[in-house]
């Protein structure tokens, strides 16, 4: 496909960050105050868009307003995170439009190092790596999870790589023009938001670039019930997307769901062996094999996400949450996304809400 050419940006354009929020008093101001602190000499400004929180966030957010005239909010009612973002860009002004989330902090240089790869590859989006990190010993075991390819994989914004197109950006720094000629965000793709608008920029003919220089620190989830909650969540709406765009689906998204109907159909032979219905000397014994071969290969990846955690030390305990942050990943997404090709949408877990889209 021929790409779609953009006009030349100038020398240092405004820049708009559109951030939504809901119940994130924990994080907000300390993401906020990485954007205001970016060493970008052009104009600024951040869009909150606020969602109807029962924490403090709002109060916050009025705070954070009342104190810099760069910050602005607008409602968000809907609570989604596309509604909220499409909020945000429309009430924005300036022609680069930075997805910020209130659970990251960008690097110091983000924005103009951004910049500059957009200006110099004619990119449509620049994305770079997240990079996430915890406080207590559970979130830290959930960010090990994130860096390694063991836990999210397929995405290069997980991990360190080399510049060049990308099937999709984290976060991402937009043209403005490319971003309203696909419409925005898809405000009934409640997860996975970002890997269907890019899929639909790079349709246009534009072009989305992976940019390992910029980094972004993620704080994830700090629980397993948590963190569960959000990979059925995300699984559920990745198998959305399987039903609707099929082929164009990279083949990493059937992999949690394979692995979950194997361990499953292990289970079930497993009681049955047990109950003694199914003899132990016989060839049902490879139904078991799944279930010993996940369980060797968890073991393998957490040694390895051992190893490559520079400059953190790790006892048997932290290993023990990592194996389990492994598999709470994997059976929760593929849970998730079998229940997705069956049923669709449905009613599904979105921003901390049970929501209705059993229409998709």
């Amino acid at each position: 496909m021929a790409r779609t050419p953009l006009p030349e940006l100038p020398d240092l354009p405004g820049v708009s960050y559109v951030m939504p929020v809901l119940n994130e008093e924990d994080f907000l101001e300390r993401a906020v105050r990485t954007i205001l602190a970016q060493d970008y000499a052009g104009e600024k400004e951040i869009v909150l868009a606020l969602g109807p929180s029962r924490d403090r966030s709002d109060a916050i957010a009025a705070s954070l307003a009342a104190e810099d005239a760069r910050v602005r909010t607008v409602p968000n009612p809907e609570r989604d995170i596309p509604h909220g973002l499409n909020h945000a860009v429309a009430a924005s002004r300036h022609p680069v439009i930075v997805r910020v989330d209130a659970h990251s902090e960008l690097t110091p240089d983000y924005t103009t190092r951004g910049i500059e790869a957009l200006r110099r590859e004619g990119a449509a989006n620049v994305g770079g790596v997240m990079r996430a990190a915890g406080d207590g010993a559970v979130q830290r075991a959930i960010a090990r999870g994130y860096n390694s390819p063991f836990g999210l994989g397929g995405g290069a914004y997980h991990g360190d790589g080399t510049p060049g197109p990308a099937e999709s950006a984290y976060l991402g720094i937009f043209r403005r023009e490319a971003l309203d000629e696909v419409g925005g965000y898809d405000p009934e793709i409640l997860r996975g938001e970002d890997w269907e608008l890019n899929l639909r920029i790079r349709r246009a003919g534009y072009l989305v670039w992976f940019e390992p220089v910029l980094g972004v620190t993620y704080r994830p989830r700090s629980s397993f019930a948590d963190l569960a909650r959000q990979f059925f969540a995300t699984g559920t709406w990745r198998a959305v997307l399987v039903r609707r765009y099929g082929r164009a689906n990279p083949w990493r998204f059937f992999a949690p769901g394979t692995l979950v109907i194997a361990l499953a159909v292990s289970l079930v032979a497993l009681v049955l062996f047990i109950a003694r219905v199914l003899p132990w000397a016989s060839l049902w014994l490879v139904l078991l094999v799944p279930a010993a071969l996940y369980l060797l290969g968890i073991g393998y990846a957490t040694l390895r996400i051992g190893r490559q955690s520079f400059g953190e030390r790790q006892g048997f305990l932290d290993r023990l949450l990592t194996a389990a942050t492994l598999m709470t990943m994997h059976v929760s997404w593929g849970s998730g996304f079998l229940r997705g090709i069956v049923f669709g949408g449905g009613r599904i877990l979105g921003q901390g809400k049970v929501v209705d889209r059993s229409r998709i």
